[in-house]
């Protein structure tokens, strides 16, 4: 049996991204890292053998840092990857956390949450994500799991609110 992807105390709610291969995620931090660096090895090589500060450099090193940023984001998802909800009465507080970095706290009001799974990915992988909504909004979980495991967490999650 695999472990839960998921950790519920009190009213906060943790979904673990499931980490990705160990050498895709290698192969995307080398990436990452190497979108930062070469373009400012580059452009000191490019001054170094004399053809001086171009306009090319700094639009290079803009590009590509916004490309290994993105890339960089891509992989630690996919290693520290967690989305954590806090549930209260008449609202849901949700974060993303990247491990080295989060996003800003955004807060949904919603009065009496439904929970419920929507179907993610290739029919065959029986993944699904979580939704927590109402009349007014809702909010989609964006980490992928086994529906057996997402049922039982909707369960838990009803189960808690019934209290």
């Amino acid at each position: 049996m695999t472990m839960p992807q998921y950790q519920l105390q009190n009213n906060i709610l943790k979904l673990k991204v499931k980490k990705s291969p160990i050498l895709v995620r290698a192969i995307m931090f080398v990436l990452a890292f190497s979108f930062f660096v070469l373009p400012i090895a580059g452009t000191i090589f490019g001054i170094a053998l004399g053809s001086g500060l171009q306009i090319g450099y700094f639009i290079a090193i803009g590009i590509f840092s916004l490309i290994g940023f993105y890339t960089l984001r891509v992989s630690l998802w996919n290693t520290f990857g967690e989305e954590t909800f806090q549930i209260f009465e008449n609202k849901i507080l949700y974060e993303a956390n990247y491990g080295w970095f989060k996003e800003a706290k955004k807060e949904t009001l919603i009065s009496n949450p439904n929970f419920y799974a929507a179907s993610a990915g290739y029919e065959e992988d029986n993944e699904g994500v979580l939704v927590i909504g109402s009349d007014e909004a809702k909010i989609e979980s964006v980490v992928k799991m086994k529906m057996n495991q997402l049922e039982e967490l909707i369960s838990v999650l009803k189960d808690s609110q019934n209290i």
